[in-house]
């Protein structure tokens, strides 16, 4: 059975760091494009960041580039995103989610992607 887990959310304040984790189960995530999400109360889910499987390119929304850095680590079969400079506006449910073509360009749009981890919960508050 395919499956994504994250983990790595906490409470931290404004200006701290985090560093997600999305493991694999099931299937290698080193063949397909992973993607992170957020979707704080009342809105949509938007995409974060994302990490292709076909040249390894990475993609970042303009509200975290430069802050957010996304890697894969093909030995633990994992996906991290490491959040620093983290500010309030940044406080959602963080998802990562697999595209199950292999070796694909990764995108920003939720309906390009299979595979749904449960969500971690990131609040940067003071």
């Amino acid at each position: 059975q395919l499956q994504l887990v994250e983990s790595g959310g906490g409470l931290v304040q404004p200006g701290g760091s985090l560093r997600l984790s999305c493991a694999a189960s099931g299937f290698t995530l080193d063949y397909y494009a992973i993607g992170w999400f957020r979707q704080a109360p009342g809105k949509e889910r938007e995409g974060v960041s994302c990490i292709s499987s076909s040249d390894g390119s990475t993609w970042y929304a303009d509200s975290v580039k430069g802050r957010f850095t996304i890697s894969r680590d093909n030995a633990k079969n994992t996906v991290s995103l490491q959040m620093n400079s983290l500010k309030p506006e940044d406080s959602a449910v963080y998802y990562c989610a697999a595209d199950r073509r292999m070796y694909a360009y990764c995108s920003a749009y939720v309906l390009r992607y299979d595979y749904w981890g449960q969500g971690t919960q990131v609040t940067v508050s003071s």
